[in-house]
């Protein structure tokens, strides 16, 4: 997508909606409310826990390499704990930790901190816990709950932007996947699917808008819950077709590698060029929705933080084979 000032303005527009609580649900009048409220209960009942909510023990020291660990952490929902996995190693946390691992060619020690069923709110008491452990890497996985209890995107992205803020001022990089695409999930009925969908994308951008505005850096999930899971249903989602499988955890821990990488410097940044990927933020954020498996992370222009159209940001795919290849 190429930006012009009139695109920049609708796009800052649609995330600054939904960063401060407008469109979603919200929106629809009550008779549709009442129905996508009961659509949600049915849904919950097909879905069910049949996982239970704690995903197995992941956490230690990873990777056969000498010197100090990298001090990674995992916060937020049940994704960052990789509910449904009987092995640790096919979590996300441990696929991240083993990718590091070999990039870095030091040991990293993982401590998963995130908790099944846990919205953006619980990214405070998260945190806490943390930051006793001095992380140099925060990796969070989180929006799925927020919009499975209607909470309001302004109020999550507020949660969310405090976590990723006292994480940078404790000296940690922050990498957060954004919220998912629901419309994917299968017990999901319509007109329940068509509006999980839309609520995600707007959550998504607002959550990029507010992270790379405190410090972070984000990779849009919607494509790790997006085409291929739409298409591989069966190879792609757990057995309550809610949760990835393990395919599912590994494809979401190998999109958020690079960028883990690039945030403590492993990897090299992109010279931002002005065009494709070089955006002003709100724009950037919109375009990550809709074109999702992208990173947004901020940058500079002349030396400027800011444009004309807000924080500069570039807006890539980074490709997990070249960094191997160069690690």
């Amino acid at each position: 997508m190429i930006w012009t000032p009139g695109v920049a303005r609708a796009a800052r527009k649609i995330a600054a909606a939904a960063a401060l609580g407008g469109g979603g649900l919200t929106a629809l009048g009550a008779t549709a409310y009442g129905l996508l409220m009961a659509e949600s209960l049915v849904a919950r009942k097909v879905i069910g826990r049949p996982h239970g909510m704690e995903g197995p023990p992941s956490d230690g020291v990873y990777g056969d390499f000498p010197g100090e660990p990298v001090r990674l952490v995992m916060l937020g929902d049940s994704t960052s704990v990789g509910l449904g996995m009987t092995d640790p190693g096919r979590t996300p946390g441990v696929l991240l930790a083993h990718g590091l691992a070999a990039v870095a060619e030091r040991p990293v020690r993982l401590d998963v901190f995130g908790r099944s069923g846990a919205p953006s709110a619980d990214l405070g008491d998260q945190v806490d816990q943390a930051l006793r452990v001095r992380p140099e890497i925060a990796v969070v996985f989180v929006g799925a709950n927020d919009v499975t209890t209607q909470t309001p995107p302004a109020v999550a992205v507020r949660h969310l932007s405090k976590a990723v803020r006292r994480l940078r001022e404790a000296g940690a990089e922050v990498v957060v996947g954004t919220c998912p695409d629901l419309g994917t999930v299968r017990p999901l009925a319509q007109p329940l699917r068509w509006v999980t969908r839309r609520w995600s994308r707007q959550l998504a951008a607002a959550q990029t808008v507010a992270v790379v505005e405190a410090g972070g850096r984000t990779v849009a999930f919607a494509d790790i819950l997006g085409p291929e899971f739409a298409t591989n249903p069966g190879e792609m989602f757990g057995p309550d077709r809610f949760h990835p499988s393990d395919r599912g955890y590994a494809q979401a821990a190998y999109a958020v590698l690079p960028s883990v990488c690039a945030a403590l410097a492993l990897w090299p940044e992109p010279r931002p060029v002005r065009g494709e990927g070089l955006q002003p933020i709100y724009l950037a954020a919109a375009t990550a929705a809709e074109e999702p498996g992208t990173e947004v992370t901020a940058t500079r222009v002349a030396g400027r933080a800011t444009g004309p159209y807000g924080k500069w940001v570039t807006l890539f795919r980074r490709r997990l084979g070249e960094l191997l290849n160069d690690a």
